[in-house]
């Protein structure tokens, strides 16, 4: 069998950069798309939709979901950068493209796919075929860690703590939420929920919120996986909000 990186007594907790990304849909609402998205709106989410919902109606919900229809409004980051000391850093605002930017200067200087690894909560799924995307779309050269096509599953620097708790398990979906309150870690009290992202992003445009927000999950992140390591969780001052 092939020892991995990725294996948990082997993850050098040094080298790994925990994200979570915030979506909303690309536009505040489903009138605001042109005819053209609208067709391709309609014909996407045909199969999703309950019956009698109408595109217009199923726009806010899930517009958000999709690369393709949303984008993407905040990235948190954390990594360690000395035992038990947990750094975190948020890119965020209304410019899409300068927060890809700005993360892909991060990545390209400090996080190389041969050394380091990137960690998310249902992040094979969502946050890294997202960030893909989102960054093709804008024409910026996906940085060496975001590299996949072509590579064996076990040269890809990508941790996914939902799919390490499933243990092989392929119907599993456990969210962070349950995780957090299973392994006693604090989580801050909820603020928000995913579902008023979009609504706080468009109608109050307040992307501080969401910063916070999205910052308390990549800590949970980091606390889960010292908790998968049966390690102890961090104190409140062996985290650093930058």
């Amino acid at each position: 069998r092939n020892s991995t990186r990725t294996e948990m007594e082997n993850i050098d907790l040094s080298k790994v950069l925990f994200l979570d990304i915030e979506t909303v849909p690309g536009a505040p609402d489903y009138q605001s798309l042109s005819p053209e998205f609208q067709v391709l709106w309609d014909e996407k989410t045909a199969w999703q939709r309950q019956e009698g919902e109408t595109p217009e109606e199923f726009y806010p919900k899930r517009a958000g979901i999709l690369a393709e229809f949303g984008k993407i409004i905040c990235i948190s980051v954390a990594y360690f950068s000395a035992p038990r000391q947990l750094r975190v850093k948020s890119f965020f605002g209304e410019d899409e493209k300068d927060i890809l930017t700005r993360f892909s200067t991060l990545l390209n200087q400090y996080f190389n796919q041969k050394d380091h690894l990137l960690c998310a909560h249902n992040g094979k799924e969502f946050d890294f075929p997202y960030l893909c995307r989102r960054m093709l779309i804008h024409r910026l050269p996906l940085p060496d860690i975001l590299q996949i096509q072509g590579k064996k599953p076990w040269e890809i620097g990508h941790l996914d703590t939902m799919e390490l708790w499933k243990f092989g398990d392929r119907k599993n979906f456990t969210s962070l939420k349950l995780l957090a309150a299973l392994f006693g870690i604090p989580t801050p009290k909820e603020d928000m929920d995913g579902s008023m992202v979009g609504p706080v992003f468009w109608k109050e445009k307040d992307l501080e919120r969401i910063a916070r927000y999205c910052e308390k999950d990549t800590i949970t992140l980091a606390q889960l996986l010292l908790a998968f390591r049966a390690e102890p969780i961090l104190e409140e001052s062996e985290i650093t909000i930058t």
